[in-house]
């Protein structure tokens, strides 16, 4: 009776570890990243982006409400130019149901079995373009499920995606001694 308690937990447990999102950054050390004060969006970039217009508008309205949090300003000369791309791929998860019992004919792997579930997943990039030597500065990376069953839930995701990204925005470099 103890287990059937367990179960609960073990499931909230699986459901909130699959919907996580892995983020990460990279960017150039020698930068002064406090120089940057403005931005626009790099429309020949956006364009490239494998996603529809809706979810770009999405991702581009959450990186400019971030950034203005931020203290940057939009701007039509711009510091920073920002760009976006996107990869999608399918995630294969193999879940091992092998519980079985022991007992008057039953083998080892009675009432279990192996379940496998494919989810798509996305990865969304953010970068930043210093303008004037027109080169990337810093990269922002985001990985997450993308199963959304309403535009709610999609915006909702997109928020969490953008902001957990460009939280790691300017980086903290720490002072060479």
């Amino acid at each position: 009776m103890k287990n059937l308690k367990f179960i609960p937990l073990v499931s909230l447990f699986l459901f909130f570890s699959c919907s996580t999102i892995r983020v990460g950054a990279d960017y150039d050390s020698v930068t002064n990243f406090e120089e940057y004060q403005t931005f626009a969006f790099y429309k020949p970039g956006i364009d490239k982006a494998k996603i529809s217009d809706l979810d770009k508008k999405r991702i581009m309205r959450e990186i400019e409400v971030n950034l203005k949090a931020k203290g940057m300003k939009i701007d039509a000369d711009p510091d920073l130019l920002i760009s976006i791309f996107t990869k999608e791929r399918e995630r294969i998860d193999v879940y091992n149901n092998n519980v079985g019992y022991w007992g008057y004919g039953y083998g080892p792997w009675y009432g279990g079995g192996t379940s496998v579930t494919s989810t798509p997943e996305g990865t969304l990039f953010i970068d930043l373009i210093d303008k004037k030597k027109n080169e990337l500065v810093w990269q922002g990376i985001g990985k997450g499920d993308l199963i959304m069953t309403t535009v709610e839930k999609k915006e909702a995701r997109i928020k969490e995606i953008v902001t957990k990204i460009l939280a790691q925005y300017p980086p903290i470099i720490a002072s060479k001694k």
